[in-house]
């Protein structure tokens, strides 16, 4: 038996059927609504701590970059090992297509950092770019600290292939997988190297994936569509009443 109301010469009837699928797609839109935003807010906070991390640098020294807040401005000290670099695929700036070049850096104290010195565009698949590095001795490196970045769907992540020649292309990896290519641990974080420090390319650092703004304009549209499914409803089943 329909759902079903009379007032005057108007009636309203809707089958059980699409009732309970209106509900459920309204459920569904709000939820998706609420989810992004709650994450607008948390790229507020995203965006807040990396603008804080705009301070003076601090000394790495011994501590973990694991154990510092994300994007902490720290300086450390060693010697790049330009031999075994790393070129990170599918990173675009300003709609194009190329890479980051991630450099391992050794210090005094044994540890690996790898530097992400900046973006280079791509030129061609058939070559690989010529990240060649010429920086003998100790020197030094300021930048803020970053998770590396990660992919939606598992497909994006290819890890180094081993025993590749270098650098080794690799996509969205995670730090075990470029441990594991350089043959030592490294430390959890990069280093997002600071524009003002030489060797680099590129750095137009910012945090990755979508904006607050994005994020609660496609909270609109989901909470949109809710009450879209909702007035469809209504519209759809209604009709004249029989006399």
């Amino acid at each position: 038996m329909p759902l079903t109301l009379t007032l005057n010469h108007a009636r309203w009837s809707a089958s059980w059927g699409m009732t309970l699928l209106t509900l459920l797609a309204v459920t569904a839109f709000v939820d998706l609504g609420r989810w992004q935003w709650h994450r607008a807010q948390q790229k507020r906070v995203l965006a807040t701590a990396f603008t804080a991390g705009n301070a003076v640098p601090t000394e790495l020294e011994a501590r973990a970059t694991a154990a510092l807040p994300r994007y902490t401005q720290v300086r450390v000290h060693g010697r790049y090992d330009g031999t075994h670099q790393f070129l990170l695929d599918n990173i675009s700036h300003a709609g194009k297509a190329g890479y980051d070049v991630l450099t391992p850096m050794l210090l005094a104290d044994g540890r690996t950092v790898l530097v992400n010195r900046g973006w280079i565009p791509l030129r061609s698949r058939r070559q690989l770019p010529d990240i060649t590095l010429h920086a003998d001795g100790e020197l030094s490196a300021a930048g803020k600290l970053d998770d590396l970045p990660v992919v939606g769907i598992a497909l994006g992540h290819v890890a180094p292939s081993p025993g590749a020649d270098w650098p080794q292309l690799t996509s969205f990896p995670t730090m075990a997988d470029l441990s594991t290519a350089l043959g030592r641990a490294t430390e959890a974080r990069q280093l997002l190297l600071n524009p003002d420090e030489p060797l680099g390319y590129l750095r137009d650092w910012h945090p990755g994936g979508l904006t607050a703004v994005q994020h609660l304009s496609y909270a609109v549209q989901w909470w949109s569509f809710a009450a879209l499914a909702l007035v469809l409803y209504g519209v759809l089943n209604r009709g004249k009443a029989q006399r």
